[in-house]
This record gives C-alpha cells, sequence and structure tokens, in this order.
C-alpha cells in the first residue's frame, strides 16, 4: 500500500508505538487490575493496536471499557462492537443512562449534554470492577488541561486528580505506587500529536468509524459549531438545517460534537487538512470545551478522564 508516510516519519512513529509498548506493559507489571478506556474514536483505536501488540499472540489482559452517554452516533457503535467482537476482547459498558435512573446524577434532559453525568457513570464502572489502573487516549496536544497531565496520572480515592499531586517522571521512570482504592490513569499516547496519530493509522491501515471521512450529513450551524441533526439536535429559533460535506475530527456526545467542512475522503485528504490546520480538534469542534478557559480542568478535578 502506498502511503504519505517518508522513511523518516516512519521512524518516528515506531520510537512513539516502542514507547507506548513499553507503557502499557510497565503498567500491567506494576498494577493489579488495568483496564482500557474505548470510545471508538481515533485515538482509542490506535491505543487498543498498541495493547494488542503489546501482547501479542496472546489475548489483552485486561478488559475495554466504554462510556455510553446515550447520545452516540450510530457509526460509532456499531464499528465499536464489530472490532471488538472481531478480536475477541471483553467489552464492559457504563451506561450514562442507567447512571440517571438510578438517581445517581440528575437528568440534564433528552437534548442537553451528559459529559458531566458521565463522571459518575466512569467511576462507578472503575470502582465496581476494582480497576486501579485505566488506559486513555488523551494526547498533550489536545487541550491545555492535558499537557498538564503525567503519563502516569495519579487520582485519589474519590477519583479526583490535583495538578499540584502529580509526581515526577525522570528518564521515562514511572511510579505506579497507590494505596487502596487509589488509581491512575494512564496516557501511553501524551507524545503523540493528532497527524502523528493518522500517519500511524495509515501506517497500520487502521479501520476506523466512517464518520472520519467526508459525507453528507444534515447539520444545524450553532454557536460556531455544525452539529448533526438527529432525535437529539433539531433547529431551534431561526436557525436552518442544510445537508453538507462534512467529516468529524474527534467523536463524542453528539450533542456537543461539531463536523468540519470537508470533501477529505480519504487518509490522504484527511492528513493533508491537518497539516494545515491552526486550531487543535478539541477547540474547533468540542461545544463543552468552550464554556471556559478552564473546563476541561475543571471536569478532570471532579473525575473526568
Amino acid at each position: 500500500m502506498t502511503t504519505t508516510v517518508d522513511d523518516t516519519q516512519v521512524d518516528e512513529l515506531r520510537l512513539l508505538e516502542a514507547e507506548a509498548v513499553h507503557i502499557i506493559r510497565e503498567v500491567v507489571a506494576e498494577l493489579q487490575r488495568p483496564v482500557l478506556l474505548f470510545s471508538a474514536g481515533k485515538d482509542s483505536i490506535v491505543l487498543l493496536r498498541l495493547a494488542e501488540k503489546a501482547f501479542r499472540p496472546s489475548p489483552l489482559p485486561f478488559p475495554v471499557l466504554h462510556i455510553d452517554t446515550g447520545h452516540n452516533f450510530d457509526e460509532v457503535i456499531a464499528f465499536r462492537d464489530r472490532r471488538l467482537g472481531e478480536h475477541g476482547h471483553k467489552l464492559i459498558v457504563g451506561s450514562v443512562q442507567e447512571t440517571i435512573d438510578s438517581g445517581r446524577v440528575p437528568d440534564p434532559g433528552p437534548t442537553a449534554s451528559r459529559n458531566r453525568q458521565q463522571t459518575r457513570t466512569l467511576l462507578d464502572a472503575l470502582e465496581a470492577g476494582g480497576f486501579d489502573a485505566a488506559f486513555g487516549g488523551a494526547r498533550r496536544d489536545e487541550e491545555r488541561a492535558r499537557a498538564k497531565e503525567r503519563i502516569l496520572s495519579f487520582r485519589d480515592e474519590f477519583g479526583q486528580w490535583d495538578p499540584r499531586a502529580q509526581r515526577p517522571e525522570p528518564w521515562s521512570l514511572y511510579n505506579g505506587r497507590i494505596k487502596k482504592g487509589e488509581q491512575v490513569r494512564v496516557f501511553p499516547l501524551s507524545n503523540w500529536t493528532e497527524l502523528d496519530i493518522w500517519r500511524y493509522i495509515e501506517l497500520e491501515n487502521l479501520e476506523l468509524p466512517s464518520i472520519y471521512f467526508a459525507h453528507e450529513r444534515e447539520v444545524v450551524h450553532r454557536d460556531g459549531i455544525l452539529l448533526a441533526v438527529s432525535q437529539y439536535v433539531q433547529p431551534e429559533g431561526d436557525e436552518q438545517a442544510a445537508v453538507e460535506w462534512v467529516r468529524y475530527r474527534t467523536v463524542g456526545d453528539l450533542t456537543i460534537t461539531g463536523a468540519v467542512r470537508s470533501h477529505a475522503t480519504d487518509i490522504t485528504g484527511v492528513i493533508s487538512e491537518i497539516s494545515a490546520a491552526t486550531v487543535s480538534e478539541r477547540g474547533e469542534t468540542r461545544a463543552d470545551d468552550r464554556t471556559s478557559v478552564a473546563a476541561m480542568e475543571d471536569r478532570k478535578r471532579e473525575g473526568y478522564f
């Protein structure tokens, strides 16, 4: 297969790959019960491939956890079930709707974002599974609060994050010692960029949900973001829905995850667009990160991933 990745970039990607595989193996060796968070987004797809490489030909020594907001893109859920099913990975689903129904969190309404509510669902799922480490696909280039993270991000017994309580990681030495009830969130992709992710996807010929490539979709322009029209998102006031050529740079709750106008129908086209982008994926397409400069950091302090 012909790719846009040159030999120098391949070497750089293999170095990033080796670092991530080393981190995953170290955590499995140090911690008792890890789990891999999987959204079926591009970063978690790369993370899953790296975990598979770390232990092949043996099966993954930990399950996969998806926090389901109930406001998902159908293409993403179909991909999740197919990708995990084909490889026999154990899937655990934490349902935000069940958390709402149980009274653990207030119901924000059928059309509102459930990002705040999913924090409780995540913490409950980690506690129920007895997990002391959770692998995630977050990258430092995504958002300011992400850049404060260590690769092993310490969380207290309540699952909460304090940037002042993080441990130094000199010479890539990782301290996984924790007390009973404490956790670490692990970010093997910390040193990757969005462009690295796409180049690795091309290099490894990884399958993605179709919404990552340009397609026609009915959208409504709201607060500077193109939201997909669905049962949860309908035109309001003088808004007008229109069918446009769009793709997604990130996946999430469809009530707050915006599309970008695009005609990039393949990886080569996407890489070309990403190379020229001047706005981060979350800054351009996630309404929840626009509420304040500290929006992500506030949620992380509460236990959000």
